[in-house]
């Protein structure tokens, strides 16, 4: 192969002088930015295989960097990564970021380590609205972009076509003649070769690399200059507590060296701390080093108090890089202890305070996450970037044995100046086909939504462009699905805050509820199937006040889905073989969030997920009801 022959070398050498700091003309940081699913991280896949981080017969995964179970299964990237490959006697520390809008938290702050980006661009789908969000980022940090063109091996890829589209992007984003000159890369990520032309021969990744020697620079810094480190991820482990992850940006870091720990947000915050463990990237491992020098980056272990946003400094300089804040969280859930009757049989951490240590020890990785405590001991308010964001945090702490109940997500409001109500706003981009664009208008609408363009696509596609409160998405994208037959795609990136639009009519159809506890048979259901689509099968388990179906009728029906036939002295013994099941509509954990109203609870086990009335009691719940239309 031929990069283990050209990169082998400078790993060894690096390792033999390990401890010792790389020469600073000799690093590139980079960061892998896109739109999701347009190849990043099967792109730092091929980088790896080819900068001889595996063997040459090693059996390697697909999408290596997304370690985490979800991202696996989703083919979504959720946490930025870091990593480091060899090429030549150059290393090349690479950020794998996430794509989509609600960890674009995590793209703004790991852009701040490094020196350039590689934009990754599908050769079919073009620019989508992400790609415009994270190469905003890297244009305000004035970074230099390489554009690399994914998949030009798909039957329908369109890579001249492309092209213009980003080049009108960088200069929709006001990007200056430098940042307009930048290279263009044409790659199949997946068949592992990288082309400066459509005409060269496809070989290997060679001319991405040799693209990022010349193109991106050589990190910047003054090597004999009082340390300064900003803290710009942070990464969790068991055993060694907060690990905080950052560029050298002057001098250079030594394990037991005393530095002072300072917060350009916090003026008040310092604090004398030691190095007590260094390591920086080889291919998906950290290693200790005892000594690391400008341009870096590094890792940092033993540190309790570590932030991101923090930076560590010498004490004959004390010095704080300035660093953008955390983007404020728009949409907030309420998790709270499980209290329904099936409480406690299938979860292994169930009280308030398992809740609450898990829910504050998430903070400590994901810093676009709000915890706060409520007037009620068993509930907590958890804010986050959108329902994707909160989705991936129940699905985790399923997955670790938390049983636990959520509310409807519920946008967070804000006031002007002048005491107007404020609500977060969000930007979708639809492309549907033809004949389903005026459903999707129809339903946009209705939740406020305003059409701001129309534009034919290819392939019979059409692309809308809508502002719409954040609100207005909570619960749509399963009903767009099923609107489209499955054939639209949508993507929404926030847009700010902006006037409150009005009230939205989340759900048009009432919930089926059961009447009594018990055990679900075939005779009930069957009667139940009638009055719409039943989420439950027979041989379940429940209880009243749980929902077990979807009325086809705008109002909530009570059934009794554990009743059984009454015995007579003319019942055959297979009497019941005649009633057909319609088979029930089972939820994931999306759709269940999607598909619960506001009076309504989503019970989460590690082995179910069912939806239930806040208020289980049927004549107290009538009572409630009946109180809000009254007075409110």
């Amino acid at each position: 192969m031929l990069f283990l022959s050209v990169c082998f070398p400078a790993r060894i050498i690096y390792f033999m002088e390990r401890g010792k700091s790389m020469n600073q003309e000799k690093i590139r940081n980079i960061a892998i930015i896109a739109h999701v699913d347009h190849g990043k991280t099967t792109l730092v896949d091929d980088l790896l295989k080819q900068g001889g981080v595996f063997r040459e017969n090693q059996a390697v995964a697909e999408r290596v960097m997304d370690s985490n179970d979800i991202e696996r299964e989703r083919g979504i990237t959720i946490l930025s990564k870091n990593t480091a490959v060899y090429y030549k006697d150059y290393k090349i520390n690479i950020v794998d970021t996430p794509g989509h809008a609600d960890f674009g938290g995590e793209v703004e702050r790991v852009l701040k380590m490094v020196d350039g980006v590689i934009l990754v661009v599908d050769a079919f789908e073009g620019s989508m609205p992400q790609t415009k969000f994270v190469l905003r980022k890297a244009l305000d940090l004035d970074l230099p972009v390489i554009v690399c063109i994914n998949k030009i091996d798909r039957p329908e890829a369109r890579p001249a076509e492309v092209i213009d589209e980003i080049l009108e992007l960088f200069i929709d984003l006001d990007a200056s003649d430098e940042q307009l000159d930048c290279p263009f890369i044409y790659a199949s990520a997946k068949a592992g070769y990288a082309v400066l032309d459509l005409s060269d021969e496809h070989r290997d990744m060679t001319p991405l690399f040799e693209t990022i020697i010349n193109y991106i620079p050589a990190p910047k810094g003054d090597p004999e200059a009082p340390l300064q480190v900003l803290i710009s991820t942070i990464d969790y482990n068991e055993y060694v507590g907060r690990i905080g992850v950052g560029k050298v940006d002057n001098g250079s870091i030594r394990v037991n060296q005393d530095v002072v720990l300072v917060n350009h947000h916090e003026p008040d915050k310092q604090q004398k701390v030691k190095i007590s463990k260094l390591y920086e990237f080889d291919g998906l491992n950290k290693v200790d080093v005892t000594e690391a020098g400008t341009g870096s980056i590094v890792a940092i272990s033993g540190i309790a108090d570590l932030h991101i946003g923090d930076t560590l400094c010498s004490p004959e300089r004390v010095e704080a890089i300035p660093f953008q804040k955390i983007s404020e969280p728009t949409i907030a859930m309420h998790f709270m202890v499980n209290d329904s009757p099936l409480a406690g049989q299938e979860g292994k951490y169930v009280t308030s305070r398992h809740l609450r240590d898990r829910l504050f020890r998430e903070l400590n990785t994901d810093v676009s996450l709000r915890v706060e405590e409520t007037d009620d001991t068993e509930c907590y308010k958890v804010s986050g970037r959108g329902e994707l964001h909160l989705s991936v945090l129940i699905e985790n702490m399923r997955r670790e044995g938390y049983e636990f109940a959520v509310s409807k997500a519920e946008v967070l409001y804000r006031e002007d100046e002048r005491g107007r109500k404020l609500e977060p706003m969000e930007i979708a981009y639809i492309d549907v086909p033809e004949e389903f664009s005026g459903t999707v208008i129809n339903k946009l609408s209705s939740r406020k939504g305003e059409l701001q363009g129309m534009s034919q696509g290819s392939g019979g596609y059409t692309r809308l462009e809508f502002s719409i409160p954040a609100r207005g998405l909570i619960g749509y994208r399963g009903e767009f699905l099923t609107d489209t037959k499955g054939n639209g795609v949508i993507n929404t990136t926030y847009d700010g805050y902006g006037p409150y639009k009005g009230d939205i009519q989340y759900r048009k159809q009432g919930s089926l509820i059961a009447f009594e506890s018990g055990e679900s048979v075939t005779y009930g259901l069957f009667a139940a199937q009638e009055r719409g689509t039943l989420f439950i099968g027979p041989g379940e388990k429940v209880y009243s006040g749980m929902v077990i179906g979807q009325n086809g009728k705008t109002d909530d029906i009570e059934l009794n889905v554990c009743k059984t036939k009454h015995l007579t002295n003319t019942r055959a013994s297979g009497s019941d073989d005649a009633l057909k099941l319609t088979p029930p509509r089972i939820l994931s954990l999306e759709q269940a969030l999607e598909f619960i109203d506001t009076d309504e609870l989503l019970e989460v086990t590690p082995k179910s997920l069912r939806i239930r009335k806040k208020i289980l009691d049927p004549t107290m719940r009538k009572r409630a009801a009946f109180n809000k239309k009254n007075n409110g």
